[in-house]
């Protein structure tokens, strides 16, 4: 057999490694346009702020909130329009707050938020506190308040409740029980809260929702206090009286003979007896008004989307709060959800959003950040966690910290952009499912 040419040799290799290195050019090229279409594709990152209804109190202060946050590479602004059973907004359902007496009567916080944030591509959701609508230390003094025309629809505590049974609540001394409680119980218990075990209290909160979402053009609605104090609410008669409509018709009559002889001096009787069944009923009513807050804001404005602050570990939050946020993301009944990681320390920040991010599956995670207690640095570090963790973007707590009189630094929303936003975000788009 004749010898191969050394130099056709030769020439088969270059040949065949020029083609080779062709090849391998093509696919890097292919895979950087598919990478970079991916990227293009995907919902740019939700960089927001929560804004506490005090930066809303005028048009400056408005002014202001507008141009740091487009200054500054924010692109969502969640404000507080509901703070405690009041509005800052042109409500037809609750009472104009208090804060606001000193503006005229044709300002309109949220109308003009909306516009000066709008105008500059900052997209703004509606931040209403659902449950919590009053401070213990001072009740309302509107006549319109819920307090003042629904007492009964406040969640009381089991230590009191007892008593409570016996009084009207539409005597004064009926809320101002709860609230001397209350005051007692500050670095647990907020204020006083509406108990969504009381059906009419879960149609109003969808009546506030729908009558916001209505007139207004926010591109979202995000709920807070959507959930229980702590497991020792709510004892109201009213509660018990729910729960016990509820369970009657899956016990024997022998068992409700035995009961309801019982509750004439043991007002606890149905839910001691049944205490998982209790605790179920209670997550479940609060389950039922998110659902409920999701159906009236379809019906008005079916692109907004829906939101919710919520506790960072999501057992807790169920057994401590009565607020299965899973459940709630599984069944659709919220578009995402901000968990409120506020620790201090790295590795636990780490930890809740990963846990947060598994537990949503499809659904979008915000990671809330404390930045209140946290350096820029602490920050900045946590706003690269949460894009190494895939969320869909964060949240900083609050606006009105890091701007006020006493911030934990001095430009901390600059040294934040600066350190964590290369290039200023374009405004987010969140699909809400079908």
């Amino acid at each position: 057999m004749k010898a191969p040419n050394p130099l056709l040799r030769g020439r088969f290799f270059a040949a065949l490694a020029i083609a080779a290195v062709a090849a391998l050019v093509s696919i890097v090229e292919v895979s950087t346009r598919l990478q970079a279409q991916t990227a293009s594709d995907a919902p740019p990152e939700l960089r927001a702020l929560w804004v506490l209804r005090t930066s809303l109190t005028s048009p400056g202060s408005i002014a202001a909130l507008v141009r740091t946050a487009k200054e500054q590479g924010f692109n969502t602004l969640l404000v507080q329009v509901r703070g405690r059973g009041d509005a800052y907004y042109a409500s037809t359902i609750e009472p104009r707050a208090a804060d606001l007496a000193r503006q005229p009567a044709t300002f309109d916080p949220l109308s003009t938020l909306l516009a000066d944030a709008h105008s500059a591509g900052i997209r703004v959701h509606a931040w209403m506190v659902v449950n919590l609508v009053s401070s213990a230390v001072e009740l309302p003094v509107s006549p319109e308040h819920l307090i003042t025309r629904h007492p009964e629809w406040l969640m009381v505590p089991r230590p009191i409740a007892q008593e409570l049974a016996h009084t009207d609540p539409t005597n004064p001394g009926y809320a101002g029980r709860i609230a001397r409680w209350t005051r007692g119980q500050l670095e647990s218990v907020e204020g006083l809260y509406t108990s969504p075990a009381e059906p009419a209290a879960v149609t109003y909160v969808q009546a506030v929702v729908a009558d916001l979402a209505r007139r207004y053009d926010v591109d979202g609605v995000h709920l807070d206090y959507a959930r229980f104090p702590n497991p020792q609410f709510d004892y109201s008669r009213f509660a018990i009286a729910e729960f016990r409509a509820d369970l009657r018709p899956r016990l024997s009559a022998s068992t409700r003979a035995e009961l309801d002889k019982a509750e004439v001096d043991d007002l606890f009787a149905y839910p001691d007896r049944f205490p998982a069944e209790w605790t179920a009923f209670r997550r479940a009513r609060m389950t039922a008004l998110v659902a409920g807050v999701r159906q009236a804001l379809r019906a008005v404005r079916p692109s907004a989307i829906l939101s919710a602050a919520v506790g960072p570990d999501a057992q807790e939050a169920s057994d401590d709060r009565l607020q299965d946020w899973r459940g709630w993301l599984s069944a659709g009944l919220v578009d995402a959800v901000a968990p409120m990681a506020y620790t201090q320390e790295a590795a636990r920040f780490a930890d809740q959003i990963a846990a947060a991010r598994t537990a949503a599956g499809p659904r979008a995670v915000w990671a809330g950040i404390g930045s209140y207690r946290l350096s820029p640095a602490q920050t900045i570090e946590n706003i690269q966690v949460t894009r190494r963790l895939g969320t869909a973007g964060f949240v900083l707590f609050s606006y009105d910290s890091l701007i006020g009189p006493k911030p934990p630094a001095p430009d901390y929303l600059a040294t934040v952009s600066r350190g964590a936003f290369s290039v200023n975000s374009t405004t987010p788009q969140l699909t809400t499912p079908k």
